[in-house]
């Protein structure tokens, strides 16, 4: 068990600021930074981090959490692996706690396969560097392909000798076969596959007689790799790649972006080449801002992990019908993604990787900015030279850069080019504006289909599956108020002010002071109302059991906890979305005691914590009326003259209950 000195020293070191600016790119706004967020797709940034708080919060997918709690979810790891990872950082030394059993698997997976590549990477490294056959065969063909040695150690380039040895120095060092292998039976695939087996049973190296080139994670873990051939070999392919695992997966990677990611950000652009080799020679002719999407067609998911650091993608590739292609083929993607995209073609017969050594920086840099296209006016050019006089062509030309506009989703950006487009093709705007209207349009109404359909599919699957108990997780997705019973929103005010100022003195007498937490609590229990919210209950536990701990602090407590389900209701409580004052105000409060609030939230505690407990009480009183009523009904189609006579008896007490209640509540209107 790690101490809860150590954890706090963890979270007091770890500025939100500086753990979530090492994978969004954050922009100053007031008080507050915001970037687009790393958990769901968006194009406009709801991403908030909130460093006088300590927090984060997106307002469009509810995530929120600390600093432990943000890396917990960016490298899906457990509490303690993102402890471990915050306390690296700020050189803090931890001692470690026993896991569970399935935590400790699951951790050993992902952490021995992180072993195996970081052991084989520096293996790699060093039969580039300390070997015969690296230095005579790989080290040549590199300094052939023009690259300087700080160079090939800033993108840990490597080699796989010809001969088999990996395997055999990983078992010798006891590494398990199964981490050096890869279980492609099984999903998530176990196994980093840096070695292969043979149908005889015999380990091999994946990757022999390959240059390496590993691809790192935007936090700097090796996850897999891309081997090269040095000589041109027909039988096999030129690349060869790790296979998808737990930790890896090709179409989700970017080659560079770990060694890019400042760059990115501080160009706020990035070039997107399709080759490793492309991205080396251009970082080290000084364009540090590129990135490479490893020879594949580029995925969303690539886009969008481009798009955490800028809104600004310029495509760099070849000037042959291959180049134009992918350049093509990726443009609607990034359009729909917000990304402002342009284009530059090289000369034809030249690569990035080519131009780059046959230019000077200061050239280099002079073409690249000169040379840049924006998207419609490069797709315009190109297919009106494929349409040439013919209309149908034509007409389906002018389609694709319509679709093409319609995908954007700033309306005012739609404009502009619907404008620019009108122009080059000497179409009136008009039409074209109306054509995007109508294409997003019929988009919108599919993708409200198609919404429709994936929500009936899950209810359908929920009711088979859910069980009779709520699970937390599911009491966690159903916080937000629109989702919660009466009474379980009654109840979630009480929680928020209890995290917010559960260790405040809310009452004292001369011999007892009272916690609001405290009272809030008491208050409940005296009237037997029950918690059917698990997480609320936990939370109101967790209350129980640490609110008498020296220095307690509520809100730092849960927003710290290790559960991220209660850290993240605690978030969610802070968070100025959820403002006391702002509740309170609601509750038609006189307008002075409203400007006492707020002054000062906590001035008005005693009274506000009254009037909801006064709500709750009001509404589980209530709830009992109603439920009398039915089952009187249900008792009267029965003939059940005993129920029906016991039910008439208990009405009018419960009546005159709920008639105090709203005589004490000052018959204002009751928050349901």
């Amino acid at each position: 068990m790690i101490p809860r000195e150590t954890i706090d020293r963890i979270f007091s070191a770890a500025r939100i600021e500086d753990v979530v600016g090492d994978y969004v790119s954050l922009k100053k706004r007031g008080a507050n930074l915001i970037g687009l967020c790393p958990f769901h797709d968006e194009k406009t940034g709801s991403f908030t981090v909130s460093p006088s708080k300590g927090i984060f919060k997106c307002f469009g997918c509810g995530k929120a959490g600390h600093s432990v709690g943000f890396i917990m979810e960016i490298e899906q790891c457990s509490y303690i692996e993102a402890i471990r990872q915050l306390a690296k950082k700020y050189h803090i030394e931890i001692e470690e706690r026993e896991l569970t059993a399935e935590e400790k698997q699951k951790q050993d997976d992902r952490e021995s396969m992180f072993i195996v590549n970081e052991f084989a990477n520096k293996w790699f490294h060093e039969q580039l560097w300390n070997t015969p056959e690296g230095t005579a065969v790989a080290m040549s063909y590199l300094r052939q392909r023009g690259l300087r040695e700080d160079i090939i150690r800033k993108f840990q380039i490597g080699y796989s000798p010809e001969k088999a040895a990996l395997w055999d120095v990983a078992k010798k060092k006891g590494f398990q076969e199964k981490y050096l292998l890869n279980d492609s039976q099984n999903a998530p695939y176990i196994g980093t596959g840096v070695c292969g087996k043979s149908e005889n049973g015999k380990l091999y190296d994946r990757f022999r007689g390959r240059v390496m080139f590993p691809f790192l994670s935007v936090s700097g873990k090796v996850v897999g790799f891309s081997g090269r051939l040095m000589v041109k070999n027909d039988k096999v392919g030129k690349y060869v790649n790790s296979p998808t695992s737990l930790i890896y997966e090709k179409h989700n990677e970017l080659f560079g972006l770990y060694q890019a990611k400042q760059a990115i950000s501080k160009n706020n652009s990035c070039y997107l080449v399709e080759g490793q080799m492309d991205v080396i020679q251009l970082v080290q002719s000084g364009i540090e801002n590129v990135v490479a999407s490893g020879g594949t067609a580029l995925t969303i998911n690539q886009i969008r992990l481009i798009h955490r650091f800028t809104e600004n993608i310029i495509l760099l590739y070849d000037g042959d019908k291959a180049g134009i292609k992918a350049a093509l083929r990726g443009i609607d993607m990034m359009l729909e993604e917000g990304i402002n995209v342009r284009i530059i073609l090289l000369p034809e017969g030249e690569d990035p990787d080519s131009f780059a050594k046959s230019h000077n920086a200061s050239d280099l840099k002079e073409f690249l900015d000169n040379n840049q296209h924006d998207f419609i006016r490069f797709k315009t050019q190109l297919l009106m030279e494929d349409a040439q006089n013919d209309p149908s062509k034509r007409s389906e030309m002018i389609l694709q850069i319509v679709r093409s506009i319609a995908v954007i989703p700033d309306i005012i950006k739609r404009q502009v080019y619907i404008k620019d487009t009108a122009t080059l093709l000497s179409m009136p705007e008009d039409v074209l504006t109306r054509k995007v209207n109508e294409i997003r349009k019929k988009e919108a109404e599919e993708r409200k289909k198609r919404k429709e359909t994936e929500q009936r599919q899950t209810d359908n699957s929920q009711a088979e599956t859910q069980p009779d108990t709520p699970t937390i997780t599911a009491a966690m997705e159903q916080r937000e108020e629109q989702h919660l019973t009466h009474k379980e929103r009654n109840i979630l005010n009480l929680i928020q002010v209890l995290i917010r100022y559960g260790e405040r003195v809310l009452y004292q007498t001369e011999d007892q002071i009272i916690t609001t937490g405290e009272y809030i609590i008491s208050e409940m229990k005296n009237d037997s109302i029950d918690i059917a919210n698990p997480l609320f209950q936990q939370v109101i536990d967790e209350y129980i059991a640490n609110y008498q701990t020296p220095n307690f602090v509520a809100s730092v407590f849960f927003q710290h906890h290790p559960d991220t389900h209660i850290s993240q209701l605690a978030v969610d409580m802070i968070a100025d979305k959820y403002q006391l004052s702002r509740m309170y105000s609601k509750r038609s409060i006189s307008e002075n005691v409203v400007q006492e609030v707020q002054q000062d939230e906590t001035t008005i505690l005693p009274e506000l914590v009254q009037r909801l407990l006064l709500e709750l009480k009001y509404t589980v009183v209530d709830e009992r009326i109603d439920s009398m009523q039915r089952l009187l009904k249900e008792a009267q189609n029965n003939n059940d003259w005993q129920l029906i006579t016991a039910i008439l008896e208990q009405q009018p007490q419960l009546m005159e209950i709920r008639q105090q209640l709203c005589r004490a509540l000052g018959n204002r209107v009751i928050v349901r």
